[in-house]
């Protein structure tokens, strides 16, 4: 996939490493170029500074070829605006925008923009990390539902890398470990301590 992401900060920076490792084609443009230094030494992708609402600079970061636009400023309006323009005026068609204020996540979902908000999903797996049981939290996410539970992992899995670690029918986020931190499952480094809990989630409708 040509795949353009507008924000090279940690959520973006990360996205952007990862779907290159993936073998997508990646495209990044954000309004500092200083940010670019988050990227991963192996990233093979693009990179663009300038303002992210300007529609040249957009056509210069490849947008008009594009599968999909994730738009992941730390600025709620401004991912709304270029997801709006990547629909309307480049009929791109798979465009996600991270809203920060989980009251505007509704809203402009009617916009038939595919929204997440990060603090809608730290609470879901917050609260089912601390029920301690498999019993599933649901989060609308643009047109879709995802559920979040926890897995407390089987004995044989302890030592393994989370990356290596395949859960059927599921997605792996992470680990919740005993002092409270949370490693995602893309940590390449990190393995499964005895007493972490496996945070999980899957697409239901």
């Amino acid at each position: 996939m040509n795949i353009l992401i507008v924000g090279c900060g940690k959520v973006g920076s990360m996205l952007a490493s990862e779907l290159s490792r993936m073998g997508h084609d990646v495209a990044v443009l954000d309004r500092e170029e200083s940010h670019f230094a988050l990227l991963d030494s192996d990233f093979s992708g693009y990179t663009l500074s300038g303002i992210p609402i300007d529609q040249d600079v957009l056509k210069r970061a490849g947008i008009e070829g594009c599968d999909a636009i994730l738009a992941m400023t730390e600025d709620d309006n401004v991912n709304i605006m270029i997801c709006q323009m990547a629909k309307e005026l480049f009929h791109t068609k798979t465009v996600l925008a991270r809203i920060f204020d989980p009251k505007r996540e509704k809203i402009f979902s009617t916009f038939d923009i595919r929204t997440i908000s990060p603090t809608n999903l730290t609470v879901d797996v917050v609260l089912s990390a601390l029920s301690g049981s498999y019993e599933a939290r649901h989060t609308l996410i643009g047109n879709a539902t995802l559920s979040y539970y926890t897995v407390h992992p089987q004995k044989e899995w302890i030592g393994r890398y989370l990356k290596d670690l395949n859960l059927p029918d599921t997605h792996l986020l992470g680990a919740l470990h005993l002092n409270g931190d949370f490693t995602l499952a893309l940590n390449d480094q990190q393995t499964l301590q005895p007493g972490d809990l496996l945070i999980a989630a899957r697409r239901i409708d």
